[in-house]
């Protein structure tokens, strides 16, 4: 018996052993040939090749790839076995073959690369199913567009910060919120913080503060933010820190931004149509106690005097008494004129406004008198600009300069020269009226509250009626203003009136 020498006999232990050892693995191990004019062969396969593409033993005996492989798929996987580079030692490509049970499946080829003397290139490698790999590669990519469609879709806007590099993501939304653009520069949280209103600044980040601190589940803060155009949006952020290190501390924040600017000039507008609203009501108690007050008391004296006519049989007692029913008539008569003034000052849902030339009208005034002026020896100090412009009704205007003048010329103290100073300004973007005398004055500490109610006097003055200032304040109120007062008893009186201009 002719034995074979010991290096074959080791040669043969060898293959076997390496047969056994390659049918084990559970993935499948191949070896592609591919001829110097392009045609494909497969000298091997393992085992695995029976369960990774569903073959029956017929089918194993005729074995190709283009049984299973998807044609589409199978055409791009030859032309990139065709067109492998000079010198390529590895080769990778991925591919969908369709199996009679399981379906559509993904696979991956990776494969060393070898080139022998004759120019047939072959492949050694395994072949692996990636189908649930490719699955949730899939799914994430569906879930990133949908993230991205819903985030250019909404008007929320998305930003990420992570706290230990303090790079910041911002969506484009919330760029825009603030007209910035993608070249626009925002390289950190603090340069975000930069833009908030200084007024708003402390809250938010006490607010961002306790929660990075655990204290609250979340943050969420409203404040005022500046565009790039110079103006102030109102945003209303909200944000949680989704990562902590084993200490605590945050890492990541994530969170949204949304503009409310609308909502919020919507809110002041509430707000301002509620205080009218209020103000209206106080208006109308105030009126409906002035009524009843005053008629009241007409009333009592027409009937004490009507009384009094009936139990006197005196000729000349009764003439008196009539002359005192007729002065009360009188004064009934002048109480209701003032009523129905007041009346149709706050009643008029829609008073006329003109763009008057402040200045003008206050000339106008004082021509009117000019004989009180002169008179007095009032000295007058005008300082309204010529071109001073307000939106408001004219004859109210009118009645207001009216009614300061005069008062002031009214009250002038007796031991000096009467001054009346006029002065424009802006106040927290108001046009300002300031009227200035140097006049008896008001202690407002005992007077301060009936300054401007009606039939109110404060002053012996034969000519004081107490109704000018009441009227006065309603007329300036009827048109969105205000009247502030500031006086010093013999040092003099000076009335700011603010007017609904905003400049």
């Amino acid at each position: 018996m002719l034995r074979k020498p010991y290096d074959e006999k080791a040669k043969d232990i060898s293959g076997v052993f390496f047969k056994k050892l390659v049918s084990k693995i559970p993935d499948l191990i191949f070896q592609l040939s591919l001829s110097p004019n392009g045609e494909l062969s497969s000298p091997f396969f393992n085992k695995a090749v029976i369960q990774y593409f569903e073959l029956s033993r017929n089918e194993l005996r005729n074995f190709d790839l283009s049984q299973r492989i998807i044609e589409d798929d199978f055409l791009e996987l030859l032309h990139s076995l065709q067109n492998l580079p000079d010198n390529t030692t590895v080769w990778c490509h991925e591919f969908r073959a369709f199996l009679p049970t399981k379906g559509l499946r993904w696979f991956k080829a990776a494969a060393n690369v070898e080139v022998d003397q004759f120019s047939y290139t072959s492949l050694f490698g395994r072949l692996s199913d990636i189908t649930e790999e490719k699955q949730r590669e899939i799914e994430l990519k569906i879930s990133e567009e949908r993230f991205q469609f819903a985030m250019e879709a909404s008007s929320n806007g998305v930003w990420d910060i992570d706290m230990v590099t303090d790079k910041v993501f911002y969506s484009a939304q919330s760029m825009k919120m603030l007209e910035l653009e993608a070249m626009d520069i925002v390289d950190g949280h603090a340069r975000w913080d930069d833009l908030i209103h200084p007024d708003d600044l402390a809250e938010y980040q006490n607010q961002f503060q306790l929660h990075l601190d655990n204290k609250i589940p979340f943050y969420e803060n409203a404040k005022r933010m500046l565009t790039k155009s110079g103006n102030y949006k109102w945003i209303l952020s909200r944000g949680k820190i989704i990562k902590r290190d084993e200490n605590g501390n945050a890492l990541r924040i994530i969170g949204t931004d949304i503009d409310i600017t609308h909502q919020k000039e919507e809110e002041k507008k509430l707000v301002q149509s509620l205080q009218i609203i209020g103000e209206q009501n106080s208006r109308l108690l105030n009126f409906a106690h002035i009524v009843s007050h005053n008629l009241n008391s007409h009333t009592g004296n027409f009937k004490m005097l009507l009384d009094l006519i009936d139990e006197e049989n005196d000729e000349q007692t009764t003439k008196e008494v009539l002359g005192y029913l007729r002065t009360s008539s009188n004064a009934l008569n002048q109480t209701i004129e003032h009523l129905k003034e007041l009346v149709d000052i706050n009643t008029q849902m829609v008073h006329k406004k003109e763009n008057l030339n402040l200045n003008m009208y206050l000339n106008k005034v004082l021509d009117i008198l000019n004989n009180d002026i002169s008179k007095n020896k009032v000295k007058i100090f005008n300082k309204i600009p010529k071109e001073c412009y307000i939106d408001f009704n004219p004859s109210y205007l009118e009645s207001i300069l009216l009614n300061f003048t005069t008062n002031a010329i009214k009250y002038s103290h007796p031991e000096r020269v009467p001054e009346i100073m006029y002065n424009h300004y802006l106040e927290n973007g108001k046009v300002v009226l300031e009227i200035q005398d140097n006049g008896l004055g008001i202690d407002l500490a005992r007077h301060g509250d009936k300054l401007f109610g009606m039939y109110k006097t404060f002053h012996k003055n034969e000519n004081a009626r107490g109704i000018g200032l009441f009227i006065t304040k309603n007329q300036i109120e009827s048109m969105g203003g205000s009247v502030t007062v500031d006086s010093k008893t013999n040092k003099g009186t000076t009335f700011k009136i603010y007017f609904n201009n905003e400049i």
